[in-house]
């Protein structure tokens, strides 16, 4: 055994790291709201620096406003081992999700500058911007442009519902930093997540070892119809852009459960009307159809099948139709080294384990375009997530930061 395989996190420090941050940008019903580039996201990134700072981490910003906490190495030229996830939260989001991945980062550092622990390649944490997606679609769209999946041009155009883009909000909250995005080399790359799911609690298992994650497809569909009386135009004169997304929504989901067994999952949870009135067809309808799947082949069919059905759809309504993809990642295949140093760390601690694919998007799965990169999971009560009723227990949280420690240990050489 390592000389490092008996060290351990500070439980308690964690959890009150947790409680801490929860406190900036408090939702209405127990979780967050602390979506990327408003008030509360400076304010949680703020204190994210006084303690990294408080814990000898030197920090750097780069111009998208990832920001990257690094404790030296006893060979500070080679490339460091980063753990991390994300500060920011759904509109109502939960306390845990993106939140634990980067604070359980802190709390392995803090562990190892307690124990006096050195390791040969440096050791860092990174907070990427916007990982949610809430107030910018894409999700993810820092870690991509720090993969090359988008430009940092691209990035900063893009705008929120009320017209403000990444660009000018980075401005505004003091978060643009100067570093070329990308520029970081990287040993390997960790990233702890709650699972957003319901299997680990519902096995009892501790940690997820996750070996995939599912590619995704967004497609916004725009339907125009005819703005109508409800009350006074006869139903067989209508050109109903409502009725049309009705069909579609049920399209959607057996198009999907035709391919559960390549663990296709799919679903619509963004819509809009136009004008919105209770007594009025619709003129426009808005939505998103998310599909997801580890098959890349499979899920490629999944929305060209999804598009022509919708279009079929329409077209025997009258109702105009037209698709844009606003969000696509590949499925990925994480690291298996890295894979096996997670599952290992788990046995060692005497974890119950299993493998497990990831049916969210995370920023490893951008990150795993240019570095070694692989994710570990803890249960969450219920499976919530996205929900301010998520929760996990302080042993969950604790049993996963002692992985994450135990790997990055073993993929910085500690001693």
């Amino acid at each position: 055994m390592p000389n490092y395989g008996n060290l351990r996190i500070d439980a308690n420090r964690l959890w009150t790291s947790l409680e801490e941050m929860a406190k900036i940008g408090p939702g209405i019903a127990g979780g967050n709201n602390r979506q990327a580039l408003t008030d509360e996201d400076a304010e949680g990134r703020a204190l994210f620096a006084r303690w990294c700072k408080g814990a000898g981490l030197e920090l750097a910003t780069d111009q998208m406003g990832n920001m990257f906490a690094v404790r030296p190495g006893t060979e500070p030229d080679l490339p460091a081992v980063y753990m991390g996830s994300h500060l920011d939260t759904q509109p109502t989001g939960g306390k845990y999700d993106g939140v634990l991945g980067v604070l359980a980062g802190l709390e392995v550092v803090r562990a190892m500058n307690e124990a006096g622990v050195e390791t040969r390649y440096p050791v860092a944490i990174a907070n990427w911007t916007n990982e949610e997606g809430a107030r910018f679609a894409p999700p993810m769209v820092s870690s991509g442009v720090f993969a090359g999946a988008l430009t940092l041009q691209e990035a900063y155009d893009r705008r929120d519902d009320e017209g403000k883009s990444i660009g000018e909000e980075l401005e505004r909250i003091g978060w643009k930093g100067s570093e070329p995005v990308g520029q970081r080399k990287m040993q390997a790359y960790y990233e702890l997540h709650i699972e957003q799911g319901p299997v680990l609690e519902a096995e009892g298992d501790d940690i997820g070892v996750v070996t995939d994650c599912q590619g995704l497809w967004w497609l916004e569909f725009t339907l125009t119809g005819r703005a109508a009386h409800t009350g006074s135009t006869p139903m067989s004169m209508r050109i109903d852009a409502g009725l049309a997304m009705a069909k579609i929504v049920a399209m959607v989901r057996e198009v999907v459960e035709s391919q559960a067994a390549h663990h296709a999952m799919g679903g619509i949870g963004h819509m809009g009307f136009t004008p919105n009135s209770r007594n009025v067809l619709p003129q426009t309808v808005v939505f998103t159809v998310d599909l997801r799947c580890p098959d890349k082949a499979v899920l490629d069919a999944l929305r060209e099948t999804v598009e022509q059905k919708a279009e079929a759809i329409c077209a025997e309504l009258g109702v105009g139709c037209a698709v844009e993809a606003v969000g696509q990642y590949a499925p990925v295949h994480f690291d298996p080294d890295l894979v096996i140093n997670v599952r290992e760390a788990a046995e060692e601690l005497g974890l119950k384990h299993r493998d497990i694919i990831s049916g969210a998007g995370h920023d490893a799965c951008w990150i795993s375009r240019v570095a070694p990169t692989t994710m570990i999971f803890c249960p969450c009560v219920d499976g919530i997530s996205h929900n301010e009723a998520e929760e996990i227990t302080p042993d969950w949280a604790a049993a996963g930061a002692n992985v994450l420690l135990q790997a990055v240990c073993k993929t910085a050489e500690a001693s």
